[in-house]
């Protein structure tokens, strides 16, 4: 999935006729991880897809394939999917089949232990999530403050909140999150 992303980037700053530095300039990305990005050697956040799906003008869903019109409301824990993979440390899997259509994102991310002294870079961008923490002790930086959840804790807040999670244990921490609005949401015509 990540080379196709990465193929549609490429061809959709093609048509427009825009270099690597046009994308990086008006997304702060680097010309260097755009340019893995597109070779499909690296891959991308939600917020940062949806941003350069903006540059480029098309919804971040176009870079989805589109649901059959059959797709199943039900998904079996042994159908998910890995959809990405973040900074090394928080495996994304999407929980809903037909994700592109609907208007929340709901997601389980696993986040793999770090080391306390690399600290969180909190940042905010549109919508609301939910966090619901299922195994594990998640520190969750919110406002500056950081905190920590343990299973069966949730937290509700504005994304344009600055925030981030952690992992500062040695175990792993899963978490359910529901985000609104979908940045991979396919608009209907």
């Amino acid at each position: 999935m990540i080379e196709d992303i990465g193929r549609k980037i490429k061809e959709l700053r093609g048509r427009k006729k825009m270099t690597l530095k046009d994308v990086s300039d008006a997304t702060g990305l680097s010309v260097g991880f755009l340019s893995q990005l597109e070779r499909g050697l690296s891959s991308i956040a939600a917020d940062s897809l949806a941003h350069i799906a903006e540059v480029l003008g098309v919804e971040a869903g176009y870079f989805f394939p589109r649901p059959s019109r059959a797709a199943k409301p039900v998904v079996r824990s042994y159908e998910k999917e890995l959809f990405q993979i973040e900074s090394g440390r928080f495996l994304h899997y999407h929980l809903s089949a037909d994700a592109a259509s609907r208007s929340m994102l709901p997601r389980l991310i696993e986040l793999l232990p770090i080391n306390s002294e690399e600290g969180i870079q909190s940042y905010g961008h549109e919508g609301e999530e939910f966090v619901y923490v299922l195994e594990g002790t998640l520190t969750l930086a919110l406002d500056g403050k950081e905190q920590e959840l343990f299973p069966g804790d949730s937290a509700h807040y504005s994304s344009e909140q600055p925030h981030n999670w952690a992992n500062y244990t040695n175990k792993l921490v899963r978490l359910l999150v529901v985000s609104l609005p979908n940045p991979f949401q396919q608009k209907t015509l």
